[in-house]
């Protein structure tokens, strides 16, 4: 794609950036026939390559409007295209690119800056969110239906174990996924421990920085981020093994460190370090899987029957599609087929608070698809997608990692 950026942008460090991603694009449309929202809306300017041209002629110069900024919203950022596309486009990076010129350009309603404004400061903050949600938890009885499906009931919390490993590997606790599932960690921290793995926290990490990021506070998305390098670095120098994500939206996030940090003197290095060092939790069993067979080789019978739903920041952010399912077909899980696997739940970080109706048009489809086989739970890889599957079902969603300690030690 031939480009003329605007002398506002061009030869800056995003401008180059985008020019790049923008030339890469051979204008094929392969990416609308796996876009969540075109196929839902069916109108180009809701598909990755309608955005990709909306984008182009904001730094061309072009005046963005109100409606340019509604079409680049309604994007779950969910990088289907990017799978698909033969030529390698980096959609997700130009659409913060783009979305961060916009905005500038355009702004929000104060309504809307403020509502902005509080989910960033609620959502990365976990004893704030943390508070909130054991209010809502108090109130749930009393609330609407509609809000109350939204409000899930306390989760149990389960026991680390106290074995201290010459082999250690750190583990990012989230924002609000010790509040809303804490038993995620504790269940990889278990099965680690039986590997021989202790798990590590570091309390003063948090929030891997993509709420703020992805809202375009990106600024303050990389404070999160050099905090987190902070909190790790001590863990780091002392020889821990990786840095484990139990929530793949947050691992596509650190994963992304190095790059998004490259410009920082003080931090590009540990920046990098730390994005080289990020491993999926899915990595690091399918790494041990053979031993794991081997020291608990009798729970792993193909019963009962369950269904994965893959993230789209597993398969389409980290690029590791197919792998979990194997994993767990090797395990012994009884998987049942998924039409359509590789769309959006519609939960998008963000995305099912900020747009609705295009949210859960998405959880409606991906419900019937992923309950189409009778399965006796949903298991998940991301807090996001758990968290918003479960308000739709009265199948239990859990993280594949609980279900597989479950099966361990023969609760499932």
């Amino acid at each position: 794609m031939q480009t003329n950026l605007a002398a506002f942008i061009k030869d800056t460090p995003a401008g180059r950036e985008a020019e790049a991603i923008l030339r890469n694009c051979v204008h094929c449309g392969f990416c609308t026939a796996t876009c969540p929202t075109y196929q839902l809306l069916g109108d180009e300017l809701d598909g990755p390559r309608g955005r990709i041209y909306l984008i182009k002629q904001v730094l061309e110069g072009a005046t963005a409007t109100a409606r340019t900024q509604l079409h680049l919203d309604r994007c779950l950022t969910c990088r289907a295209c990017e799978t698909t596309c033969p030529s390698g486009v980096s959609y997700g990076r130009l659409a913060d690119i783009g979305r961060h010129i916009v905005d500038a350009q355009v702004g929000r309603s104060m309504a809307g800056a403020f509502f902005r404004k509080m989910l960033r400061t609620v959502i990365p903050h976990p004893s704030l969110f943390s508070s909130l949600l054991r209010l809502g938890q108090f109130m749930r009885p009393l609330l609407p239906g509609a809000i109350r499906r939204k409000v899930p009931p306390p989760a149990r919390s389960t026991p680390w174990p106290a074995a201290s490993h010459a082999r250690r590997m750190l583990v990012l606790e989230g924002c609000v996924q010790p509040s809303l599932s804490p038993n995620t960690n504790a269940a990889a921290a278990r099965i680690l421990d039986r590997l021989g793995i202790t798990l590590v926290r570091a309390p003063q990490a948090g929030c891997c920085g993509a709420v703020s990021y992805h809202l375009n506070a990106q600024s303050e998305g990389l404070d999160h981020m050099r905090r987190n390098i902070d909190a790790w670095w001590p863990a780091i120098e002392q020889g821990v093994e990786a840095i484990v994500m139990t929530a793949s939206g947050c691992a596509t996030m650190v994963a992304d460190y190095g790059r998004l940090l490259a410009g920082n003197p003080a931090y590009a290095e540990k920046a990098k370090r730390v994005s080289a060092m990020m491993k999926d939790i899915s990595e690091v069993i399918a790494a041990e899987k053979d031993r794991l067979k081997t020291l608990h080789p009798s729970p792993f019978a193909p019963d009962p029957k369950v269904v994965f739903h893959p993230p789209c920041s597993l398969q389409h952010g980290l690029q590791i599609k197919g792998k979990v399912e194997a994993l767990l077909a090797e395990l012994g899980f009884e998987l049942t087929p998924v039409a359509d696997a590789h769309l959006c739940c519609g939960s998008a970080g963000t995305y099912s608070i900020l747009q609705p109706e295009l949210s859960q048009q998405l959880l409606r489809n991906k419900i019937a698809a992923l309950a189409s086989g009778a399965p006796s739970a949903i298991i998940t890889a991301n807090i996001g997608c758990q968290s918003h599957l479960q308000t739709a079902t009265a199948l239990p969603v859990m993280h594949w990692i609980e279900a597989l300690d479950q099966r361990l030690t023969g609760d499932y």
